[in-house]
């Protein structure tokens, strides 16, 4: 019977519909449901305070997009500009936000044990914050440096 059941889950046909759970509409395996949306927004909160407490990464990123928008503030970019750097950070933040809670669930499921396909998903996840960085750092650069050159040349007086 073990056997049986072994090798209906490793078979490759479709399974049948006995063995397919239906959904339910009742939420009773939910817990900590937000019952309006300042909870909904309290939680989201308590993400990012864990994040910023327990991840040294989502703190630098944190530091290098503010400065990013204060200098490009001081700089006198257009707002468009401005935007597009506040964009590219925040996209950057929210992948390792993205990230933490991937490797959050991935260490849950596979507790102080290594598998491969967890390290792949970790790996992978990694991945995706340091190509938005990238590009973040590309985006922020070819519209922070001409003005930044421009105004260390009008304060360097060459002879």
């Amino acid at each position: 019977m073990l056997a049986d059941s072994m090798t209906q889950n490793l078979s490759t046909e479709a399974p049948s519909r006995s063995l397919v759970p239906t959904p339910s509409p009742s939420r009773s395996l939910s817990w900590r449901v937000a019952s309006n949306l300042f909870v909904s927004f309290r939680y989201a909160w308590a993400g990012l305070s864990y994040a910023f407490q327990t991840q040294r990464n989502f703190r630098i990123h944190l530091v290098i997009g503010t400065t990013a928008l204060l200098l490009s503030v001081l700089l006198g970019l257009s707002r468009v500009e401005i935007a597009i750097i506040g964009l590219t950070s925040g996209v950057v933040l929210t992948m390792e936000l993205l990230n933490t809670a991937i490797e959050s669930v991935v260490d849950l499921t596979v507790r102080q044990t290594y598998h491969e396909l967890a390290k792949i998903a970790k790996d992978c996840a990694a991945g995706a914050v340091l190509i938005s960085a990238f590009a973040a750092v590309i985006v922020a650069g070819s519209l922070l440096l001409p003005p930044l050159l421009e105004l260390v040349r009008s304060t360097i007086v060459l002879p």
